[in-house]
């Protein structure tokens, strides 16, 4: 019997799943995080401008507010041993699976930084006061600790060393605590573009309740089928190699998932093998093409290893070296440039390819959607690709303005 056969067509289809485009957009910060699993929040803003592409008439403070007081989606270095908003109810299967592979990584290594420092004889020691510290200093503020408070109340972790290839600083106690789920991040103490949270006790910001209920650890292997189901729920189809990049997981884990949650394989264009869950049917019907402006690092740009289908010839000007995604302009399914802010703060999309009259003018609407919301504030990304950076005299085809 053969297998279902998925072209690129059908693939961008698939994305309207990712709340993109005005007829796709879904109604509230949870909903924008569960539509692409979840969020990344390596760059501050990037959380904030994820949403905004996916939802409509979002208010400076429902990002915040989702976090700190709903706490309906919850800061957590998980995959990749990068920062990502979850669901509240994915945190169970992350924290036994991807958070714990990165947790586990991050105290070795720390382990042996301060002894190759010479901060102490015995690094395992140290890591455990240095944790208990921290733990203690938390139970006594309620209300949540900055990391200069932290250093203050917990000196046993205000340390500093630099060495050939890494240096031991305060903060990568808090990275361990963090991702081993002992503490959280809280509240922001500085703009929507710029994030130094409070830490807290997990147990103080989610409540001890729910973190003894059934799905507050699960297993490491039920842990990376939840995520894989939830993958490619909102990814599929994708090969093995998009999800051991995406979890940041060995092949073992990945193949052990796919049996689990019953992945279906089917033949991709250009030759290789996706899966997708049961019952994932095509998607049938007309198309409307739509546009979105998306910021760096956002997922749906992050969300392949293999990205051919959607980026086309245009990787190496959109992704920096080690990989990282610039702002990308989408037009009916595929990247077709990038968006920048000009001296005044209003957006302009760099096309890479001819977009039509058509694409065109869906391009500016996003332009004046996008630049309307920012309202004159100017976004400074960490990585920028190099179409960002590009002389605007360089580039292929004239710049759509807000």
């Amino acid at each position: 019997m053969s297998r279902p056969r998925l072209d690129d067509e059908e693939r961008r289809r698939r994305l309207a799943r990712h709340g993109l485009g005005p007829a796709h957009r879904v109604g509230t910060v949870e909903e924008a995080v569960r539509a692409v699993v979840c969020l990344h929040a390596t760059e501050a803003p990037t959380v904030s401008l994820s949403v905004h592409a996916r939802v409509d008439g979002l208010g400076r403070d429902d990002v915040e507010e989702a976090e700190t007081v709903e706490r309906s989606v919850v800061r957590q270095l998980a995959m990749r041993r990068t920062m990502f908003v979850l669901p509240r109810d994915l945190l169970g299967a992350t924290w036994g699976s991807a958070a714990a592979r990165t947790a586990a990584a991050e105290r070795a290594k720390l382990v042996k930084d301060v002894v190759r420092a010479g901060i102490a004889a015995d690094g395992e020691a140290w890591m455990t006061r240095a944790e208990d510290a921290v733990l203690a200093a938390l139970a006594a503020a309620p209300e949540g600790l900055t990391t200069v408070q932290l250093r203050a109340a917990a000196p046993e972790i205000d340390v500093r060393a630099e060495l050939p290839s890494s240096q031991v600083q305060p903060g990568r106690v808090l990275t361990v605590l963090g991702a081993q789920a002992r503490i959280v991040r809280g509240a922001n103490t500085q703009h929507w573009r710029q994030y130094r949270p409070r830490w807290h006790r997990m147990e103080d910001w989610l409540g001890a309740e729910w973190l003894t209920g059934p799905g507050a650890h699960l297993a490491p292997a039920d842990g990376y089928v939840e995520l894989v189901r939830c993958w490619l729920s909102r990814f599929g189809p994708g090969t093995e190699n998009d999800l051991v990049w995406w979890l940041g997981s060995t092949k073992g884990a990945v193949r052990a998932a796919l049996v689990a949650v019953g992945a279906v394989e089917v033949d991709l264009e250009g030759g290789a093998t996706g899966y997708v869950l049961p019952g994932d049917e095509p998607v049938t019907g007309a198309r409307e093409p739509w546009a979105a402006l998306l910021p760096v690092l956002d997922p749906t740009t992050m969300g392949w290893k293999d990205r051919a289908w959607y980026l086309g010839p245009h990787e190496p000007v959109l992704f920096d070296r080690n990989g990282n995604g610039g702002t990308t302009a989408w037009w009916d399914g595929r990247v077709v440039g990038c968006w920048v802010q000009d001296p005044d703060g209003d957006v302009e999309v760099r096309l890479l390819e001819d977009v039509g009259a058509l694409g065109r003018a869906a391009l500016a609407v996003e332009a004046r959607r996008l630049t309307t919301w920012l309202a004159g504030e100017r976004v400074s990304p960490i990585y920028r690709a190099p179409a960002m950076t590009m002389a605007t005299a360089d580039l292929p085809y004239p710049p759509v303005r807000a």
